[in-house]
């Protein structure tokens, strides 16, 4: 199998800070890989990277497409990269508030990326909006409604909708259950367990929570000061972790 997604060599620096230092990692279809480690590790700076927030300094990404053509990322042109970013990727944020649009009604924000991929009949495009909020368990009679008067776990069910109505083939979690109270992690992270099987999704999954990578992951990698300290299958890695960090991060867990 070719792998989805191709990191090699990725660096990024701030000053004499060096956020991710030549980091490599092969992403498959249908693979989530979980990425973990304190703030300043440089995990959201390597999903910034990889989702083009971000200029990287060296290194190579590239893309195996739809139409099976490997595409280097950083050679793409800005308006194909946007394309990609609105049909075969999509990015979750942190804060849903972000990755929505507060000022138009929860079913317009589905609808939009269906404009995006050349969808025009309004009929079509109301249904599929309504049965995407069915999906993330919105009621129905909340479509009109701005997100704006969702919770926050609403909203980040939302943000989900939004993105996975375009059938993307790579979601980019950037702490999607931060935020939130326990109970709503729960359910949240229920759900995107079953989107993810469901759709074949394959995932990067940016996170300091280990509960959250351990449910959701199948292949994890640890990062500490800018560098991959530890890799693997999430179960090998978290019930038999070999780095003092990953010690440290499971250990830290386990605690009262």
């Amino acid at each position: 199998m070719q792998p989805l997604l191709t990191v090699e060599n990725l660096a990024k620096t701030y000053g004499a800070i060096q956020a991710c230092d030549h980091i490599s990692f092969s992403l498959y279809p249908g693979q989530v890989l979980g990425i973990i480690g304190e703030s300043g590790s440089g995990k959201s700076t390597l999903l910034n990277c990889i989702a083009g927030e971000m200029p990287i300094d060296s290194g190579s990404l590239t893309y195996r497409d739809r139409a099976d053509h490997q595409i280097d990322l950083l050679t793409l042109p800005e308006p194909q990269r946007r394309q990609l970013m609105k049909t075969e990727w999509g990015l979750v944020r942190q804060n849903p508030r972000d990755g929505l649009r507060m000022g138009v009604t929860a079913g317009a924000n589905i609808g939009e990326r269906l404009l995006d991929i050349g969808v025009r009949h309004y009929g079509n495009i109301r249904s599929e909006a309504q049965e995407w909020l069915d999906q993330v368990e919105i009621p129905d009679q909340r479509m009109d409604d701005l997100p704006s008067t969702f919770s926050g776990g609403m909203q980040q069910r939302l943000q989900l909708a939004r993105i996975l109505v375009t059938r993307p083939r790579l979601v980019l979690m950037d702490e999607p259950t931060g935020g939130l109270d326990v109970s709503v992690q729960a359910k949240l992270l229920d759900l995107m367990r079953s989107l993810v099987r469901t759709l074949h999704l394959s995932v990067i999954l940016v996170t300091h929570d280990i509960g959250v990578v351990r449910l959701l992951a199948d292949r994890l990698l640890v990062m500490q000061n800018g560098q991959v300290v530890e890799s693997g299958l999430t179960d090998q890695v978290l019930d038999d972790p070999q780095h003092p960090y990953t010690q440290q991060l499971v250990s830290s867990t386990l605690v009262p």
